[in-house]
């Protein structure tokens, strides 16, 4: 029921990934079942609804909200993600919402000091780099960049096979004595962990280069940073430009934003999420189910 176009944008792209998933994918919609009915017409045998009658609007207070409407479609999405009556919980609603509710729900994973957002980022080298954090944490020690440079190298590993993910710290310049005084303790955390294959610095003109893997940063930069990514694709489009590259920064070439640290499968789409940008994520989530990333993460930190 959440992001500006909802229910309709959500259950149009539903029905089109429903259209090619594998016969072991069901797909669960939670939400007014009244409403999710009328707009699924005959609904396809890989289709389940699950009824919540209450919603979060994108503008409440995400705690307040959860405690006042348990019944609302994020705070069931979590129950049944912590009870394992599914395996991954997306949503295109208040990011705040799903943020705390999988800290309250499934909880972060031992060892993690604060769970993070992940963004996918293209490269110019025809991969894609994770970066991490894009909005969860704005504040952040450098103890806590140095884990999220940790979490994004076992996710890289698990989700796309790379045995040894090149892992960057985001700052205004490549010398290791450059940027904030976090971002120095952060570097010198980074270079001592000999469980990740950290490359150093990478500057603004390295975001779309190649020359990593793992983009580690706060999440206000980060946020910010993805935000202009992002932009690049709008820009593109209203100039009357068409580029192979600039397409994969359209947010909806993969629909969603992990929450990584947390115990499951958790997946934040766009507010302004479209039908392809839905099926997308979609995708994304089955991904994420079959690397079983976050048991892999757990293991690994504990």
């Amino acid at each position: 029921m959440g992001g500006d176009f909802a229910p309709k944008a959500i259950v149009e792209g539903v029905l089109l990934a429903a259209a090619n998933l594998p016969p072991t994918v069901t797909l669960v919609l939670i939400g007014r079942q009244s409403v999710i009915e009328e707009l699924l017409g005959p609904r396809p045998a890989n289709i389940e609804i699950v009824d919540a009658e209450d919603v979060i609007d994108m503008g409440e207070h995400p705690t307040k909200a959860l405690s006042q409407k348990p019944n609302s479609s994020i705070g069931i999405g979590f129950k049944l993600l912590k009870d394992g009556r599914v395996q991954a919980f997306c949503s295109a609603g208040n990011t705040g919402a799903m943020h705390v509710g999988a800290l309250f729900s499934i909880k972060a994973t031992e060892g993690v000091l604060r769970p993070c957002i992940a963004g996918y980022v293209p490269q110019i080298t025809g991969g894609t780099a994770i970066m991490l954090d894009i909005g969860a944490n704005a504040d952040c020690k450098p103890e806590m960049l140095a884990q999220f440079g940790e979490i994004g190298s076992l996710y890289t590993q698990h989700t796309f096979g790379i045995d040894r993910p090149r892992v960057a710290l985001m700052n205004i310049g490549q010398e290791d004595q450059k940027g904030s005084l976090i971002a120095q303790a952060a570097y010198q955390l980074l270079k001592d962990n000999r469980r990740i294959s950290f490359i150093g610095n990478v500057e603004g003109g390295d975001f779309f280069a190649g020359k990593a893997d793992v983009l580690v940063t706060d999440g206000f930069t980060g946020n910010t940073l993805f935000k202009l990514g992002e932009s690049f694709y709008q820009m593109a489009r209203q100039r009357g430009i068409s580029d192979e590259f600039i397409d994969r920064t359209n947010y909806e070439s993969i629909g969603g934003s992990p929450i990584l640290g947390v115990n499951g499968n958790v997946i934040i789409a766009h507010g302004i999420s479209s039908p392809l940008a839905i099926q997308n994520m979609i995708r994304l989530a089955i991904r994420q189910v079959e690397s079983d990333a976050y048991t892999k993460i757990a293991q690994a930190l504990n």
